[in-house]
């Protein structure tokens, strides 16, 4: 079964596969923390999904507080049992349930731009670089495999370099987290607010996170 969840305002797009659906509380770990503004379908393939574990998976949907859940099944017993539950369940072959599902995929990029402000209970998640343009509020969480760039104030938490790369960065004009993360290296914010009027850049540094000027090098 494959879980496609979709931010409708800032189009992030997170795809996952669930293999077990007795152990679906440790698969929806990773979506806790994305609130409001999404929308859920579901890709089953050749699955027999009875009305119990379909209603066991969307009582998880419903803590994430989801807009809209859409079922996509090649197997009638399946989208019998969504209807049941009053999901939006639809019949298809089983090649055009892949298709489908190979265009979300073709979409999933690895850079994500964000325009617009990440508020309290967002999460933008990239695969490559994240970049931000706008302002990261307290609450809202921004990660991603590679470096991440906040053109405004970040001021939530942000995950660099989450594959394991301790050469990833986190940039902002405006520094003042509640918590930085490179890889495995953990920071906590600042007490105090930045005093300097120019971008700056956390790294690791003998395997402690340092803040330093992001001085943008420029031939001549």
């Amino acid at each position: 079964m494959e879980i496609v969840l979709i931010s409708t305002k800032s189009k992030y797009l997170e795809i996952c596969s669930l293999f077990n659906l007795d152990n679906i509380y440790e698969s929806f770990k990773q979506f806790s923390s994305m609130k409001g503004n999404l929308e859920a379908k579901i890709f089953a393939v050749n699955e027999s999904i009875s009305s119990h574990e379909l209603s066991k998976l969307k009582n998880h949907f419903d803590k994430i507080k989801i807009s809209s859940l859409s079922l996509y099944s090649n197997n009638r017993e399946t989208v019998l049992s969504g209807k049941s539950l009053k999901i939006n369940s639809t019949f298809y072959k089983e090649q055009e349930i892949k298709n489908k599902l190979l265009l979300f995929k073709s979409k999933n990029k690895d850079d994500i731009l964000h325009e617009g402000p990440v508020r309290s209970g967002d999460r933008i998640s990239s695969n490559g670089n994240l970049c931000i343009i706008g302002d990261v509020n307290p609450g809202a969480i921004v990660s991603a495999k590679k470096n991440i760039f906040v053109w405004g104030k970040l001021l939530g938490i942000a995950f660099a370099g989450k594959s394991g790369n301790k050469n990833a960065s986190i940039a902002s004009l405006y520094l003042n987290p509640l918590q930085l993360r490179i890889a495995d290296v953990i920071a906590i914010g600042p007490k105090d607010k930045p005093k300097n009027c120019y971008p700056e850049i956390a790294v690791v540094d003998k395997q402690t996170i340092i803040i330093k000027p992001h001085l943008i090098e420029t031939k001549n």
